[in-house]
């Protein structure tokens, strides 16, 4: 007979009273018992996507509310044999200078019923560090934006450890990843900068440790050799603040003059160049010099900034990452799938992108000299 309100709520007080007296803790058995239902009916309430009748359902959560009851991952675990924790391998430098992307795939991967494990690098180098602590929690899966050996992919293979590689690239091994096109990506800012005249290039790089500093400055430099531009004065970074004045400094007294434009490895050395050019060099920016950077971080949208940069779909790529790595998870022996995303071109205020002598037609304006409105057709 099935129990009342009341009797329920009666059964939990008398149980929590044993249990507290038993210093133990509250087990899906003793839900099951006061709820008056089987405990294989309460362990289907607790499962996503289980069948279980919605009356069913309303007195296991009821009893298991009473009783302060939570759900043992472990245990549940032992029965899966998944963990449902993916561990997440980021730099601390990732972390500073893409603040979003944590948030990005924390969020991804929880909304796939799956919890991250973080682990951070103080480099890239020191990866070998953490992977023994990975294999311990026994995770089901691993993102890693963080570059990997030939030897470290072949450890995940042997144990059948489903990986995806997050902004980085190996083009010798085939594992799954999800990227933006750095290299192209540096590439770009060089077309789009020489289409408008600029001939004389530095390069304020990213931190050599960093495969992604490494692609975008060679994306850049084989585009400036393509083009039969002179050779461009590169200048060592940290992607801090301060390589940007002292990269600016450094280009400037090897060419003894000031380039046509400076690429940055990321937008923080940027806005170091933008202020030690126009604040201590009294550098006219953009028309004596064009600065661009890399990520489209706040900062660079900023009023004093509006940098010229480019910007990765980091939502997009995180969701990628997520499906992708999940769908390994459910089915490991799946073909091997590289997803490549293209960065967008950010028209800032800090490069000249016309040609020079190009004339620019001024927009309209009333009487009042407000500029009038344009109707999108």
């Amino acid at each position: 007979m099935t129990k009342s309100k009341l009797s329920v709520e009666q059964c939990a007080t008398e149980l929590k009273a044993v249990i507290a007296r038993e210093n133990r803790r509250v087990t899906s058995y003793d839900v099951a018992q006061v709820a008056g239902v089987s405990q294989s009916a309460v362990s289907r309430c607790f499962k996503p996507g289980a069948s279980v009748s919605k009356a069913t359902y309303a007195l296991v959560m009821r009893a298991a509310a009473l009783l302060d009851y939570i759900p043992n991952a472990a245990a549940r675990s032992l029965i899966t044999r998944r963990s449902n924790m993916v561990a997440l391998i980021i730099t601390n430098q990732a972390n500073l200078y893409y603040p979003e992307l944590l948030a990005e795939l924390s969020q991804q991967i929880n909304a796939r019923g799956k919890r991250v494990l973080l682990f951070t690098l103080q480099r890239e180098a020191d990866v070998d560090c953490v992977l023994a602590d990975v294999w311990q929690y026994q995770v089901d899966g691993v993102i890693a934006a963080a570059r990997l050996s030939a030897e470290h992919i072949a450890e995940f293979e042997r144990r059948r450890m489903p990986l995806v590689l997050f902004n980085r690239m190996l083009r010798d091994h085939s594992v799954n990843t999800v990227t933006c096109d750095h290299d192209e990506a540096g590439r770009l800012l060089v077309s789009r900068l020489a289409a408008a005249g600029h001939r004389q290039f530095g390069i304020i790089a990213g931190d050599a440790d960093l495969s992604v500093a490494y692609e975008r400055r060679r994306g850049a430099c084989e585009r400036i050799a393509e083009l039969g531009l002179p050779p461009p004065v590169i200048a060592p970074g940290q992607y801090d603040y301060r390589s940007g004045a002292l990269g600016l400094k450094a280009i400037i007294a090897q060419l003894g003059s000031v380039p046509d434009a400076i690429i940055c490895g990321n937008d923080l050395m940027a806005i170091g160049c933008l202020d030690c050019a126009r604040l201590e060099l009294d550098i006219e920016v953009p028309g004596q010099l064009s600065v661009a950077g890399f990520d489209a971080v706040e900062p660079s949208s900023w009023i004093g900034y509006n940098l010229t940069t480019l910007r990765q779909p980091l939502p997009k790529m995180a969701a990628s990452a997520a499906d992708l790595l999940c769908a390994r998870i459910a089915q490991h022996d799946t073909e091997i799938e590289k997803r490549v995303f293209s960065a967008q071109f950010i028209e800032g205020a800090t490069a000249r992108l016309t040609p020079a002598g190009a004339s620019i037609t001024a927009p309209a304006r009333s009487a009042t000299g407000l500029p009038l409105p344009v109707a999108i057709m």
